[in-house]
């Protein structure tokens, strides 16, 4: 395993949040342990309570969990092609858009914990066979220079920052 943290030039500015939310030099660990960590944390969510917003204008709990399954696919996606070499920009997302379309509030906090799990463990068997060259390798995401290495801390970092949220302004205990 190949990692070490990304250097600045590795990613956009808006991404430090993320990545410093991982103070690992090797990112693997956070990213194997956290399907675990998200079905513990549902666990521990009563469905009257998955519906919940702590303001009118904010996620439910619910969008959150699709948001964090969402957000995994299109990193992991970035990750793929970036490894593999792809020099073509890859896409951004609007986050809000996508969480408008995808019905999350239809489904249970339990279901997308599983759902994600399913996804981040996709990712994780590419990600413990990347070479050195592909822990490093720089594409473009959104228009700006990205690592694999720092698509990999985002992953972590992203999934770290909601968890947060999720127990600070949600009041989730697990």
């Amino acid at each position: 395993m190949t990692s070490g943290r990304p250097d600045a030039a590795e990613f956009a500015q808006f991404y430090t949040g993320y990545i410093e939310r991982v103070p690992e030099t090797h990112v693997l660990p956070a990213l194997e342990a956290q399907p675990g960590e998200l079905r513990a944390l549902a666990e521990g969510i009563a469905p009257d309570e998955e519906l919940f917003r702590y303001a009118p204008d904010k996620w439910s709990i619910r969008q959150t969990f699709g948001h964090l399954v969402d957000t995994e696919r299109v990193m992991g996606y970035r990750a793929f092609c970036i490894a593999r070499g792809e020099t073509k920009p890859l896409p951004g997302f609007n986050e809000k858009d996508y969480v408008a379309q995808a019905d999350s509030d239809d489904r249970s906090v339990a279901e997308m914990a599983h759902e994600f799990a399913a996804v981040r463990q996709g990712h994780l068997w590419m990600i413990r066979r990347w070479t050195p060259g592909e822990w490093t390798r720089v594409g473009n995401a959104n228009g700006y220079p990205m690592s694999t290495r720092a698509l990999a801390y985002v992953m972590a970092g992203h999934v770290r920052h909601h968890v947060a949220i999720l127990r600070e302004r949600y009041g989730i205990d697990a």
